[in-house]
């Protein structure tokens, strides 16, 4: 499972700035207000998560819906004298918020959330979830790669109706994650419900999988060259590993580049918008909206590392970072955009290191593409809609949404060398005009002379 999450390590950008900004306000009041009594690490812990939010959630206005100051005396008010006490309380007290991407991340499940934004590999099944906007339910964003979940057929949009017997809308979304990690070799029994299909239960066996977050090759047909670049997360390799790929595609003489965000969930909202700077020259890559309802523009760099032409394919499971991306390529007329509606989550979170090694996902910030859409709970509409049913197996050679790209790549390609012929020709008759009426000049001064 992946979330937008920017860190402390890109302080450098804007974005980066606007939400350490934010952060700091928190730890500084954090440091400054003395408690009235002596607290117990575990009590402090519940403070400072409260605080936290208190001080940067995106949305303030719910702060008095849910008496959010109530909150934290009734969680203190208990006993808590442990950090699984602790725990408790905060989750508690961050239910009524009603937001699934603000929440508390124990020690395990933060260690595994942190690794899988380094890009290393994870022992699970390989589902990447979401809260569905309507009614809460936990939703495949998408199976990863070479996942149990792949190989089982699980496709973006099915709901989860139970983990080993259990609720995932009971348990919430980390919870939900944390069930379907664990040892390699062990068995997880879902139950799933597709998108317009019946419920099934199905037994998945955990194993390692390696996320292997950037894969590229070359596309050869009759008549052109194409690259061929995917990208399933924005982990924080990511961007290095781009600009190999499009250095060593580019060497290979490419005419043209697919570029595939299918069952990318996101990541790295800074990792996505260093990969945007590689495509688009000081266009903007997205708006995002704080709490004051400022809307900041981010710019991309000026120099880009291709410039080429770009087809992008989208699905159901392209969400958050990744629709930054293609948001940012179909805005600025970068790039035509095919496959199916995107997942619709335009939600920023920033995730906090706490004092006992768990960690706090806070929603800080929304965003909208560069013509003002907001994508949070509607998603992008592709340029072009491609037939269903969605291939299972993004990149393979029965692919028909990559084949029905490099189709449209081509004809792209065959037009614009039309257009320059056309153009050059034009341009060659106009010399010739030029050329002739030139010489019907210099010939008429000599009649008047006779």
């Amino acid at each position: 499972m992946k979330l937008m999450l920017l860190t402390t390590n890109y302080r450098s950008h804007p974005l980066g700035r606007l939400l350490v900004a934010l952060l700091s306000l928190g730890l500084c009041a954090l440091l400054m207000a003395p408690p009235a009594i002596a607290l117990s690490d575990a009590q402090q812990l519940v403070v400072e998560s409260w605080r936290l939010v208190n001080q940067a959630y995106l949305d303030p206005a719910k702060f008095d819906q849910v008496h959010w100051r109530r909150l934290r005396e009734q969680a203190l008010a208990k006993p808590i004298n442990s950090s699984d006490e602790a725990y408790a309380a905060i989750e508690a007290m961050l239910l009524p918020l009603e937001d699934p991407y603000t929440r508390l991340l124990r020690p395990q499940d933060y260690n595994a959330i942190k690794a899988t934004n380094l890009g290393s590999e994870i022992n699970g099944v390989g589902l990447q979830l979401g809260a569905r906007a309507e009614d809460g339910e936990i939703v495949v964003i998408s199976p990863l790669e070479g996942s149990p979940a792949a190989d089982a057929g699980v496709i973006s949009g099915t709901a989860l109706i139970s983990v080993d017997g259990e609720s995932p809308k009971g348990l919430g979304l980390e919870a939900t994650a944390a069930r379907l990690r664990g040892e390699v070799g062990t068995q997880v029994v879902v139950m799933l419900q597709p998108p317009n299909g019946s419920s099934e239960e199905v037994t998945l066996e955990r194993r390692s999988v390696d996320l292997r977050p950037v894969r590229t090759r070359r596309l050869r047909s009759t008549t052109h060259t194409l690259g061929y670049l995917r990208i399933t997360q924005f982990s924080e390799g990511v961007p290095e590993q781009v600009k190999e790929a499009l250095q060593e595609l580019s060497e290979k003489g490419i005419e043209g580049l697919v570029l595939d965000l299918r069952n990318n969930s996101g990541g790295l909202v800074s990792s996505g918008l260093a990969v945007a700077d590689d495509f688009l020259s000081g266009a903007p890559i997205v708006e995002t909206r704080n709490r004051e309802g400022i809307n900041e523009a981010i710019p991309s760099a000026v120099e880009t590392l291709y410039d080429g032409p770009i087809v992008t394919l989208v699905n159901g499971g392209t969400a958050s970072a990744s629709e930054i991306l293609a948001g940012a390529l179909q805005d600025n007329d970068r790039s035509q955009l095919l496959g199916s509606r995107t997942f619709g989550k335009g939600l920023i979170q920033t995730l906090t290191n706490l004092s006992d090694g768990s960690g706090l996902a806070v929603t800080v910030a929304g965003y909208l593409t560069p013509n003002g859409q907001d994508i949070q709970n509607q998603g992008i509409e592709p340029d072009r809609t491609l037939d269903a049913p969605e291939p299972l197996d993004p990149g393979s050679e029965e692919d028909r949404w990559l084949h029905d790209a490099e189709l449209w790549m081509d004809a792209q390609l065959d037009r614009d060398l039309k257009a320059q012929l056309v153009s050059a020709e034009e341009a060659d008759k106009e010399a010739q005009l030029d050329t002739a009426e030139a010489v019907q000049l210099a010939i008429e001064p000599n009649l008047d002379d006779l």
